[in-house]
């Protein structure tokens, strides 16, 4: 059983993964021993883009901006890196069953969805498909949710959750989940922040 499963390895999927394994170490009991699982099939469009208007960010490729991210995360520890696809999602009772491709099945309290606007395809839930209105192309689409949440302990993240294509505003939306699930395991609001040491 995984505390939380993310389903996409883009900008979004990787900033609630980030955000999400950064809560070990702090001398929370309940954010320790957490176990974190990421599907990734190294399809992000990030891996096409060359990312000049960043806030705070030297011009870089996406390529490396991924690398990156993604040695932040094992820094921390906690999260497994799967690279398989999701073909089926079931609900039951109060936890998500994730099935993929080669038929192996998978766990967790809390499910993010963050695999981009392209499409979605994924069997078993009943989820409202709908076209993304913040597409700057035809045929995108997005997932409806209330505050990212489509069903209890399911979320939503990045263009899957209708936002623009930006990289800031996908990983945002990626944090944003991550500190709501955070704060659900600790039974309180919770924000992390870090500042230097003396």
């Amino acid at each position: 059983m995984y505390d939380v499963i993310i389903v996409g390895g883009g900008a979004s999927g990787l900033a609630c993964a980030l955000t999400l394994v950064s809560a070990r170490g702090r001398g929370w009991s309940w954010a320790e021993d957490r176990k974190y699982l990421i599907f990734d099939t190294d399809k992000s469009d990030l891996n096409k883009a060359y990312l000049r208007n960043v806030p705070g960010v030297q011009p870089l490729l996406g390529t490396e901006l991924l690398r990156i991210i993604r040695a932040q995360i094992e820094h921390w520890g906690g999260m497994e890196f799967a690279q398989e696809r999701v073909i089926e999602i079931n609900r039951e009772d109060k936890t998500y069953k994730v099935i993929t491709e080669s038929g192996a099945e998978y766990n967790t309290i809390y499910l993010v969805l963050a695999s981009g606007f392209k499409e979605f395809n994924i069997k078993g839930l009943d989820l409202e498909v709908v076209e993304n209105p913040k597409s700057p192309k035809p045929g995108r689409v997005m997932i409806k949710h209330k505050d990212y949440e489509v069903l209890p302990n399911l979320f939503v993240v990045g263009t899957l959750a209708g936002l623009s294509s930006h990289f800031t505003s996908c990983a945002g939306s990626g944090v944003e989940v991550a500190i709501e699930i955070l704060s659900r395991m600790a039974g309180k609001r919770v924000v992390i922040h870090d500042v230097p040491e003396d």
